[in-house]
């Protein structure tokens, strides 16, 4: 029935696709709200930034999960691995440890710190800085080098620096 309905579930590699779009959404979501929270003073957008961090760590800590199963099956040359897979590893850790740490934080003093609002509004900037990096390598991965299906031969060597 699953492969009616979503066929392309069948080209996947492992799970790992499926869910890393959400904590990128809901964690830069979370960034810009909690950024809003602070220019228009309105508690209701600070709850709903707080809501995103909430789902962000929780999805984060899913695609960390589902990434760091699927990483010994995925087929890239040893070059691509070295060159992005590890980075995007690295990266996303950072991300997914940041996540939890500021939506910890931002639940014990709800639904942002008063105490300190300033550094983690700026941990907040520095996470989706660096959930972009490790996104970016994710990308890249995916297609440039076709980690995430079976559409090319496999595996397809590194060819950019």
């Amino acid at each position: 029935m699953i492969e009616f309905l979503l066929p392309g579930l069948k080209s996947l590699q492992n799970p790992h696709p499926l869910v890393v779009h959400f904590p990128i959404a809901f964690l830069l979501g979370a960034v810009f709200l909690y950024l809003l929270s602070v220019a228009v003073r309105r508690e209701g957008v600070a709850r709903s930034a707080f809501a995103c961090l909430l789902l962000g760590a929780v999805s984060a800590l899913v695609a960390t999960g589902t990434g760091l199963y699927a990483e010994e099956g995925v087929m890239v040359a040893r070059s691509v691995r070295a060159a992005l897979l590890e980075p995007h590893k690295s990266w996303m850790l950072a991300a997914t440890g940041l996540s939890v740490v500021l939506a910890l934080w931002a639940g014990w003093r709800r639904p942002m710190p008063q105490k300190g609002r300033v550094i983690f509004l700026i941990l907040l900037a520095i996470l989706g800085a660096v959930l972009a990096k490790g996104a970016d390598y994710g990308g890249r991965m995916v297609y440039e080098y076709n980690a995430g299906g079976s559409a090319c031969p496999q595996p397809i060597e590194l060819n950019k620096p």
